[in-house]
């Protein structure tokens, strides 16, 4: 399961969604999340899936990935859609106990696990196109204007570029004390709920003392190179908007333009 999780990988490529400025990426999700939002029948939900899936094939990175990544979010899915399901109010077609199954909730079920399923993926795209690097120069880029009242951006940027990165780093190293604790007879996978929870301990414990050390080196390192913040630095790569960058958002502004007017007429 834990392999599933992959949040925060970067897969390299030459395809057009990698070229893409990470300004472009970032702005491009956060208008496809507005549509998400805005949707309301299967219609514009169907439109938006078929970008989703224009998008995945032009970046080469496979429906395989995004898949995997949603493994570890089922049960969230599934938590979601039951209570939208026999919360919702509406006309009830099954009533047992508490639980009044209507349906409405069965529609406001389908569409809530749709509209996750398709931020969760849309997300992840972006971070498998883009490095961390690249997504903290965007993230500080756009953020810029709040320098002017010294908020700090850089920081910020840097925080969560160094969370991004460190994901799969704890991930593997969660995978190591598992497997280390295996073999030292330790049982993960049997017992009520309790016993799980205890057993947990041999492998929290090291991996925040695994994580303190990391961040200690991390803190090492860059007193070293004489990191001292944002102000003054230079950029290796600088970000340069491209004609491909401003066809894609107005391609995707143009997309939820249409996803909103769709909802308003009632389709």
């Amino acid at each position: 399961m834990l392999k599933d999780i992959t949040l925060g990988q970067y897969f390299p490529g030459s395809t057009l969604a990698h070229r893409l400025d990470p300004r472009t990426k970032l702005m491009m999700v956060l208008i496809y999340i507005v549509a998400l939002f805005c949707a309301k029948s299967f219609l514009s939900y169907g439109i938006l899936a078929l970008f989703l899936f224009v998008s995945v094939r032009i970046s080469k990175v496979g429906f395989r990935a995004l898949i995997r990544g949603m493994k570890p979010l089922v049960v969230i899915l599934i938590f979601t859609a039951v209570l939208n399901m026999f919360y919702t109010p509406g006309h009830a077609l099954v009533s047992f106990w508490i639980f009044t199954l209507t349906a409405e909730g069965i529609l406001a079920a389908v569409f809530m696990v749709l509209r996750i399923a398709l931020l969760i993926m849309g997300t992840f795209l972006m971070t498998y196109t883009t490095s961390p690097i690249a997504l903290t120069d965007a993230i500080e880029n756009l953020l810029g204007p709040l320098k002017r009242v010294r908020f700090p951006v850089h920081e910020l940027a840097m925080l969560m570029s160094i969370a991004l990165r460190f994901i799969p780093t704890l991930i593997e190293e969660t995978d190591k004390i598992i497997s280390a604790q295996k073999a030292r007879g330790a049982d993960f996978e049997t017992g009520n709920l309790l016993r799980r929870a205890k057993a947990l301990v041999p492998i929290l414990v090291p991996l925040f003392l695994s994580a303190i050390r990391r961040a200690d080196e991390l803190a090492t390192a860059m007193e070293c190179r004489c990191y001292h913040g944002g102000e003054g630095r230079t950029k290796l790569h600088v970000l340069r908007y491209q004609k491909r960058d401003f066809l894609c958002i107005l391609l995707t502004t143009l997309i939820t333009a249409a996803v909103v007017i769709i909802s308003r007429l009632g389709y």
